[in-house]
């Protein structure tokens, strides 16, 4: 019964979060005018057109996992690599985060590796790309530092508490207290079967982590890394243009709102509904769009490039099924690397 609602929670919980928020943000909001947008001012082809670096960027995620998982001697098959992708960003449409789930499960259950290993590069490659977002953060925050004063005197936030909060000795008593109870914790758990799979979990992690010292291809790999962030931000950036109170920001707000973003994606919520909204809005009305046509912009474009991520889940799921209906699972381009 417990591990049924917990499960239930994961779905639950963020649909309230995402639906909150909107409903917070939306209350008053004139859908009539944003109709009036999307049929009068809005040029769709721009929306169209927006789609085509964010498949890009998934592309080069699906081939980027290829050479992690290359060093523990397993070489799934490029297509199954890449429609886990798209399978998995529409997975998490549905349930936020389940998503690396079902692109690990994907590559057991089709090209015979191993979860945990699977999910030790994951773990590895989202390590790298949090540390290429925070840099990236911090460039626009240092270069960008009243913009973000702003934003945080229009939510309300006290940029004074969050100093006090890292500078209190009672911040790092906490910090002690809660490494003397996991200690304390897991000295009588190392006998208990629970401890034994964590343990081999573990282990799979740290495989999947030490892959990445020992990787062929570091510069193809960080050019992919690149390269997928670059399709995330045009994704967002070529949105613009679909409207004319859009089109005249420059590419430099366009880096702020998306650095923004970045850190408010954070919270779990069906694509990043609600904070992606949110943030949207007020960093648009910060550089002078109405609040109703910030408000238009981030329902219309969030809702189409939604629909989009959908539409290359559904055409990833039917691609894997056709491909591995028609390739043996003992075919020599799946599985593991044999000498």
């Amino acid at each position: 019964m417990g591990k049924i609602l917990k499960n239930a929670m994961k779905i639950v919980l963020p649909l309230l979060i995402a639906g909150g928020l909107l409903y917070w943000m939306y209350r008053d909001f004139d859908f009539a005018e944003a109709k009036r947008i999307f049929l009068d001012e809005m040029n769709i082809w721009w929306l169209f057109a927006s789609l085509i670096p964010i498949t890009l960027s998934h592309i080069l995620r699906g081939l980027r996992w290829l050479i992690t998982l290359e060093p523990l001697g397993y070489r799934p098959k490029v297509g199954d690599s890449i429609d886990s992708i798209f399978v998995a960003y529409a997975t998490n449409v549905l349930v936020p985060r389940v998503g690396e789930v079902s692109r690990c499960a994907v590559l057991t259950k089709y090209d015979k590796v191993p979860f945990s290993k699977a999910l030790g590069t994951l773990v590895a490659e989202r390590l790298i790309d949090m540390l290429l977002v925070l840099l990236f953060v911090c460039v626009m925050l240092l270069t960008q530092l009243d913009v973000f004063v702003s934003l945080f005197a229009q939510t309300g936030t006290n940029e004074a508490s969050f100093a006090e909060l890292l500078t209190s000795p009672k911040t790092y008593l906490v910090v002690v207290a809660v490494v003397v109870a996991c200690v304390a914790l897991w000295m009588p758990l190392r006998k208990t079967k629970l401890y034994a799979k964590v343990k081999q979990a573990i282990s799979g992690f740290v495989d999947g982590l030490l892959s990445l010292k020992t990787m062929h291809r570091k510069g193809l790999f960080l050019l992919y890394t690149i390269g997928i962030w670059v399709g995330y931000f045009l994704e967002f950036y070529i949105a613009f243009f679909c409207f004319p109170f859009t089109a005249q920001l420059t590419v430099v707000q366009a880096l702020v709102i998306f650095a923004a973003i970045s850190l408010a994606i954070i919270i779990p919520t069906p694509n990043g509904a609600g904070p992606w909204h949110f943030v949207v809005i007020s960093m648009m009305t910060l550089y002078g769009v109405s609040h109703t046509d910030a408000s238009s912009f981030a329902l219309i474009v969030h809702t189409f490039q939604t629909l989009g991520v959908i539409m290359l889940g559904v055409y990833g799921w039917v691609a894997l099924q056709v491909r591995n209906r028609k390739t043996p699972s003992n075919s020599p381009s799946m599985g593991r690397i044999v000498g």
